[in-house]
């Protein structure tokens, strides 16, 4: 590396963050990013460990290192393309991925891994603004024009990775989105204070340049026939997502307040986008008590969109138990550890319970008035299984006007496109396509292809550019024979 004493001299800094009271009055980001300077001495820390974990536990498989060294030697421009040569976006992953690189690094032995998200973010921010991201090529300057046509259904990452990189390739890409923007979950299912949608445009904007169509307000299966797609293109990729939610069905499932994580989120975002016009209806959580059932991402979401909103309240329930604050490193390292983490969204005011279980929604006249809980145990069975146990006396209720059922997707929506394809579904109930081979992301059907989490199940932004870029390879050599495109 550039500074081989780097990691012994360099202490780790983040990024930093507005203050609660100032952030939580917009829908901004509110990352302060590492000055230049800062982002190339935070560069330097990278060890030359000779074994890169953070490559490989990167489902892209960034190669870290190298830009890393790049960095740090205020190479930006081939900083920039050799983070390009792995993930068509990296302002989204720098924005929104959970760094499993991190927690793979070395460094993080000692608990001071490289800041590697924020320089990848550092990287492709420079990248924009100095105008080195521009269109790799365009309609009429493409070298490697095929004659053939694809369409992809659907428009968040995997969607756009996999347009981007068929359209590299010489075909004419189209791209079919239900909603009126593109960006799928980008667009409209992250909070704009974690991903501002003008960081999505840019891109829309440069592939559009490079010859890909979008048409959007297209429902396949609905508005469109999707067999008209074989009939049209050469090949289909299905990148619809998993948006069959998780229930809760229990008593007073139908009260009036009880919501869908994704419901609640996706009417917020499009009335910050000014997109609310279709038939929408807008869930505010402005001064009600909240509770917020789930606690991933999408609940912390929720959580962060409540208090934008100005809810009296917000509690999240986990039926987990609260995980240990540090993990036994010589034991998960460099896998993904389970410990205690706060997103930015519980600092700015939620109570958090652990190992609780929601038994009924308690409603007057339909409305929702509590929800009634039970504290769980967790012991392991003689065959060494999890087992869960209600703890007997310890029911209470937590006062609520808006409950946001965020416990995640069990399987993409099988009404409309999936059922007319009559494509074979796995046991899990997602598309169930070719894992490796010639045969890759190919689904049951000739010529159709599925990715991200149509086919994977409910996964990672970072997870969708890897199938996205994948699965272009397959249509790719499907279409031509062979591929140059990456894996």
């Amino acid at each position: 590396m550039g500074k081989v004493t780097g990691f012994l001299e360099i202490k780790r800094k983040d990024h930093g963050y507005q203050a609660v009271e100032d952030r939580t009055h917009n829908y901004q980001e509110f990352v302060i990013p590492l000055k230049e300077e800062e982002s190339s001495n935070q560069a330097a820390r990278c060890m030359d460990c000779g074994v890169p974990f953070c490559h490989e536990a990167c489902p892209v498989n960034n190669i870290i290192p190298d830009w890393n060294d790049l960095t740090y030697k205020h190479d930006w421009e081939e900083a920039l393309s050799v983070l390009h040569s792995t993930n068509n976006f990296p302002e989204f992953t720098g924005r929104v991925c959970p760094a499993p690189c991190e927690a793979a690094c070395t460094l993080n032995l000692q608990e001071s891994a490289v800041t590697i998200k924020d320089i990848e973010y550092a990287i492709v921010e420079k990248g924009w603004e100095t105008k080195s991201i521009k269109p790799a090529i365009t309609p009429d300057n493409n070298p490697f024009k095929t004659g053939k046509a694809v369409a992809i259904v659907g428009s968040g990452p995997a969607g756009m990775a996999a347009a981007q990189q068929l359209s590299r390739a010489g075909h004419s890409v189209t791209v079919f989105e239900k909603q009126q923007k593109i960006g799928g979950l980008l667009r409209f299912g992250i909070p704009d204070f974690k991903l501002e949608k003008s960081v999505v445009q840019r891109r829309v904007d440069q592939m559009q340049a490079e010859g890909v169509t979008f048409i959007t307000e297209t429902h396949i299966g609905v508005d469109k026939p999707a067999k008209e797609l074989l009939e049209e293109f050469d090949a289909v990729v299905l990148t619809g997502g998993s948006e069959h939610p998780r229930d809760l069905p229990i008593e007073g499932r139908s009260s009036e307040g009880v919501e869908f994580a994704m419901d609640f989120l996706r009417s917020n975002t499009r009335r910050v986008q000014g997109l609310e016009n279709n038939g929408d209806t807008f869930i505010s959580a402005k001064d009600k008590h909240v509770v917020v059932i789930g606690g991933g991402d999408t609940g912390s979401d929720c959580i962060g969109t409540s208090v934008r909103h100005g809810a009296k309240s917000v509690t999240q329930l986990e039926i987990l138990p609260q995980p240990p604050e540090k993990e036994d490193k010589l034991l998960v390292w460099p896998g993904w550890p389970n410990k205690f983490r706060t997103s930015t969204s519980q600092e700015e005011g939620c109570e958090r319970l652990f190992s609780v279980a929601t038994k009924s929604f308690i409603h007057n006249d339909e409305k929702l008035q509590a929800v009634k809980c039970i504290k769980v145990e967790w012991k392991k069975d003689a065959k060494g299984q999890w087992q869960m146990t209600e703890v007997d006396g310890s029911e209470f209720e937590l006062k609520a006007d808006l409950v946001t059922l965020a416990m995640g997707f069990v399987h993409p929506v099988h009404e409309g496109m999936l059922k007319e394809l009559d494509v074979e579904l796995d046991s899990l109930g997602n598309v169930k396509g070719a894992v490796d081979g010639n045969d890759a992301y190919h689904t049951s059907l000739d010529k159709v292809f599925a990715a991200g989490d149509m086919r994977r199940g409910q996964s990672l932004v970072v997870w969708a550019i890897r199938e996205g870029r994948q699965c272009a390879h397959a249509v790719d050599t499907y279409l031509m024979g062979s591929s140059e495109l990456p894996l």
